[in-house]
């Protein structure tokens, strides 16, 4: 059956009631007045928690923040936040318009639509399903509806399936904002939502909802930061070699222990080097 990919524009209503999570508001607002003498490096992030997400007071906090300010620190740099729309993030990098993309965003599949700095961190794309639902494995979703984050690898997964590893769906829901993933399981709109199993996990967190993750893996995937293809500063190199370092010396374990529970799971990079 033909898979009819249905886009979702979400308004400000919408993202108003979804945008609940840590005072998450519109926009993220620069890092707190600090190294001043620096040059600065705009970062385009997308609401993501735990790795891009306003804290209480509104100031962006997570994974990716931190290592960020640290990594660009260290190179002698200022790393200042801006919220992107994330179906334009190409087009605002290749413009000019911020440095670099970094928002647990997937290598995989990319690897000549951008220069990459990384990976700095492993990740899992996973399917979660409500606890009663009757999928168990990935084969299961044949002819199912699921929701996810438009222009994220699951999309591209799915769009793309082969019939044999991930299943041909009826539906597939692709969202702006991904908090509406989760209200559209949760109201039994879609039968299933897909996603890294980080933001899925903190999701349940954060909101005390349960949801079931499926043990198979859509895709295991190297996560680094982008730039434009034709940026020849040659930051993607240095940025690479600083992440090497952080790892070294704990730094970039440490700031995953925050977030996550076994950090040194996220960190076998080898095989995407």
């Amino acid at each position: 059956m033909y898979l009819r990919k249905i886009t979702i524009i979400i308004t400000a209503i919408v993202m108003a009631a979804a945008c609940m999570l840590c005072g998450c508001a519109s926009g993220m607002q620069p890092q707190e007045e600090s190294d001043e003498n620096l040059p600065v490096l705009t970062v385009g992030v997308d609401v993501y928690p735990p790795f891009n997400y306003a804290d209480e007071n509104g100031n962006p906090t997570g994974i990716d923040i931190e290592l960020a300010r640290e990594a660009f620190k260290r190179m002698g740099y200022k790393a200042v936040f801006e919220s992107i729309d994330w179906e334009k993030k190409k087009s605002l990098v290749e413009n000019g318009d911020i440095d670099c993309i970094w928002s647990c965003f997937s290598m995989d599949g990319r690897e000549d639509e951008y220069k990459w700095a990384g990976p700095y961190m492993i990740s899992r794309q996973v399917v979660a399903v409500n606890e009663d639902s009757d999928i168990h494995k990935l084969s299961d979703l044949g002819g199912k509806i699921a929701a996810v984050q438009s222009t994220t690898k699951p999309e591209q997964l799915f769009l793309n399936a082969d019939g044999i590893k991930i299943p041909r769906l009826r539906e597939l829901y692709s969202v702006e904002d991904r908090e509406l993933i989760y209200t559209m399981l949760g109201k039994g709109y879609v039968d299933a939502v897909a996603a890294h199993e980080t933001s899925i996990r903190q999701y349940m967190k954060d909101y005390d909802v349960s949801y079931r993750i499926l043990d198979e893996s859509l895709l295991t995937t190297g996560i680094g930061v982008a730039f434009a293809i034709n940026d020849d500063r040659g930051l993607d190199l240095k940025l690479s070699d600083v992440f090497r370092q952080m790892a070294e010396d704990g730094t970039t374990g440490e700031i995953l222990s925050r977030y996550v529970d076994n950090a040194s799971d996220y960190l076998e990079v080898g095989d995407y080097e």
